[in-house]
């Protein structure tokens, strides 16, 4: 996946992917992202049994699609690409404000969600939100977010963690160590990495799982399965 530094620096834009079966939706959109100057488009098509592998091998940074992603039968493609293409931020065009499609796309890991009436300017911006790693989600649905929240209040340890805590091998390691009692000082010399290196790790996997200190990483980890 390219650099995020090197983004920022301009020297790099975002690759976007775009799925929709409108074919005249396809071209606007390609033709309107393509003239932004921190925007490229990487590929463009409809929906079809190929589609996970054509994503794959164009390594995008952003999906954008419409919901009819959904209908390919029997693969939940958004989950299908999350494991495909690490980092991948998919964003939906929603054809209406329909509570079902946009909870399914929440649950999916679709991070932006903008509606058919948004303009190309909303799209732009939601392309570079998630990039940003924030989330987009139209006004008229954030109320049925809250309640899906709301009423998930017993369940709330399995809503707050995926099931792929996205940690990398390194991240994943610490975890062990931190589980065995291990101070960070400690960790740094068995590695034979600097103490800083090593908070900084921590602190990553923090933002990572949304803990509040390193035994919270670990107790989280317990409760997915990845810690002994």
């Amino acid at each position: 996946m390219p650099d995020p530094l090197a983004r920022v620096m301009g020297q790099d834009k975002i690759r976007v992917f775009l799925v929709a079966e409108n074919r005249l939706l396809r071209e606007a959109l390609a033709r309107i992202l393509n003239k932004k100057s921190d925007v490229r488009v990487v590929g463009a098509t409809a929906v079809s049994p190929e589609l996970v592998d054509q994503i794959t091998s164009a390594g995008p940074d952003v999906l954008l699609c419409d919901s009819t992603i959904n209908s390919l039968s029997g693969l939940d493609v958004v989950q299908e690409l999350g494991k495909a293409v690490p980092g991948l931020r998919v964003v939906m065009i929603g054809m209406g404000a329909d509570k079902e499609t946009f909870l399914r796309a929440v649950r999916d890991g679709v991070v932006g969600y903008v509606l058919k009436e948004a303009s190309a300017l909303e799209v732009a911006s939601a392309v570079r939100a998630v990039i940003n790693e924030e989330a987009i989600c139209p006004p008229s649905l954030c109320r049925t977010l809250f309640d899906y929240v709301s009423s998930q209040r017993g369940q709330m340890p399995s809503f707050q963690i995926r099931h792929d805590l996205g940690l990398t091998r390194r991240e994943q390691q610490l975890v062990q160590m931190i589980g065995r009692g291990l101070t960070n000082k400690e960790i740094a010399s068995q590695l034979n990495l600097s103490e800083q290196t090593v908070k900084n790790h921590v602190h990553r996997m923090l933002r990572k799982v949304g803990a509040d200190n390193r035994l919270a990483v670990v107790e989280l980890c317990r409760m997915q399965g990845l810690v002994a």
